[in-house]
C-alpha cells in the first residue's frame, strides 16, 4: 500500500484525462460562470499536519490504509471569463471519514474516527490547470435533529490575482442530497456545477471530474 501511494503521487496529474465520464460542469454550462460558492463549515482543519498531500487514503507512517470506498476526484481550474487554465492554483479539500466523522474538536458526532485517514490535503494545478485527489467517499452525518448532511467534500481554491473560492463537492444520486439545506440554497441553475457523477474506471476506483471556475480580482 505504501508503494501504491508513492505511485499515485508520482503519476500526479497524468491520469486526469484518462477514463473520465462524469463531469461536474456539463457540456451545456458556460465556462464563464463561477463555480457555486458554499460555506466552509465549522470543521476546517484546526491543526497543521506533516502529511497533507493529495492522497488522503494513506497517512505517512501508518501501517494501514483508510477504511471506506476509495474514489478519485480530479478536474481543471479555469478563469471564469477567458476560460483559460489557471496554473499554480492551490486546491485544498477537507472532509469527514467514511463514518461521517471530522477530525475536529468541535464535531459533536459520536461516530468513530479513522486514524488511518488523512482528512485534508492539498494539490497544485499544473500548466493545464489540472489537479487530482485520491480519497475516501465521506459518510453522511446528522447536522441537527431534522437534517442529515449528504456525502460531501469541502474545497477551497487560492491563486494570486483571483478571488478565493470556497465550495462543496456533492455526489450524484447520494442519499439526503435532494433534502440538504446547503445544497438547496444554491440557485437551481448552478447546482450542477458542484455535483460529481462518479463513474467506474478501468484503473480501479470510481472517478469523478470536478471542474472549477474562479473569478479574477477586479
Amino acid at each position: 500500500m505504501k508503494e501504491s501511494k508513492r505511485k499515485f503521487l508520482k503519476m500526479g496529474l497524468g491520469a486526469v484525462a484518462i477514463g473520465i465520464a462524469g463531469r461536474a460542469t456539463g457540456e451545456g454550462l458556460l465556462c464563464n460562470t463561477q463555480t457555486a460558492k458554499q460555506p466552509s463549515g465549522p470543521f476546517y482543519p484546526e491543526n497543521d499536519q506533516a502529511d497533507k498531500d493529495n492522497d488522503l487514503t494513506w497517512v505517512q507512517g501508518s501501517e494501514r490504509a483508510a477504511e471506506g470506498e476509495v474514489i478519485i476526484i480530479n478536474g481543471k481550474v479555469t478563469d471564469s471569463i477567458s476560460c483559460a487554465p489557471v496554473a499554480g492554483a492551490l486546491v485544498e479539500i477537507w472532509q469527514a471519514c467514511h463514518t461521517g466523522k471530522y477530525n475536529h474538536s468541535a464535531d459533536p458526532n459520536t461516530a468513530k474516527l479513522d486514524e488511518n485517514f488523512q482528512y485534508w490535503g492539498r494539490a497544485i494545478t499544473n500548466e493545464q490547470g489540472e489537479y487530482e485527489f485520491k480519497t475516501i467517499m465521506p459518510g453522511a452525518y446528522p447536522a441537527s435533529n431534522d437534517w442529515v448532511r449528504p456525502s460531501h467534500i469541502h474545497c477551497r481554491v487560492l491563486r494570486r490575482g483571483f478571488e478565493e473560492l470556497v465550495t462543496q463537492i456533492y455526489f450524484k444520486g447520494t442519499e439526503h442530497l435532494q433534502t440538504d439545506r446547503l445544497f438547496l440554497s444554491i440557485p437551481q441553475d448552478q447546482r450542477e456545477s458542484v455535483v460529481v457523477d462518479l463513474q467506474n474506471s478501468l484503473m480501479g476506483p470510481r472517478q469523478g471530474e470536478f471542474n472549477i471556475s474562479i473569478n479574477k480580482v477586479t
